[in-house]
């Protein structure tokens, strides 16, 4: 699995004129689920996830994981993360994962993040979405299971 995190002040996520999601400060999270990935991929990612240190401490240090410094997590599902351009200049899509296996997943992920304790939402899986987001610091991390964490 891959994720893009940002350290946002505020986002949201909509499908057509409704917003299905928002949060204000936390943590954007987009998911990308690759064909090979299963339960203990979501699992590590999650856990990873509710464990990053990208909030600052009383002295401005980047130390603080999300349940010690507040806010939620905002999960959007995004299987253009598996894309791959190394052939030419139109992505590849032949590593993500199908639908329903990649729903269970990301939908896994937003779950366990729920069972750590943090507030949780989510976009729509498989709709046309929105996402507005003011990133914070900028603070942007890179996550794959598949590479060693």
């Amino acid at each position: 699995m891959r994720a893009v995190v940002q350290r946002v002040t505020r986002a949201s996520v909509t499908v057509g004129d409704d917003i299905v999601g928002a949060i204000q400060g936390g943590l954007l999270i987009l998911v990308g689920v690759a064909a090979d990935d299963d339960e203990r991929d979501a699992d590590a990612l999650a856990h990873k996830i509710a464990g990053l240190r990208v909030f600052d401490d009383a002295h401005g240090a980047m130390n603080l994981p999300l349940a010690d410094a507040g806010g939620a997590v905002l999960v959007v599902s995004q299987f253009t993360l598996l894309g791959d351009v190394r052939k030419g200049r139109r992505p590849s899509f032949v590593a993500a994962a199908r639908g329903e296996q990649a729903e269970r997943l990301y939908e896994r992920v937003a779950a366990r993040l729920r069972t750590s304790g943090l507030h949780a939402e989510t976009g729509v899986f498989g709709a046309e979405m929105a996402v507005e987001l003011v990133n914070d610091g900028p603070v942007t991390i890179l996550l794959d299971t598949k590479r060693a964490f």
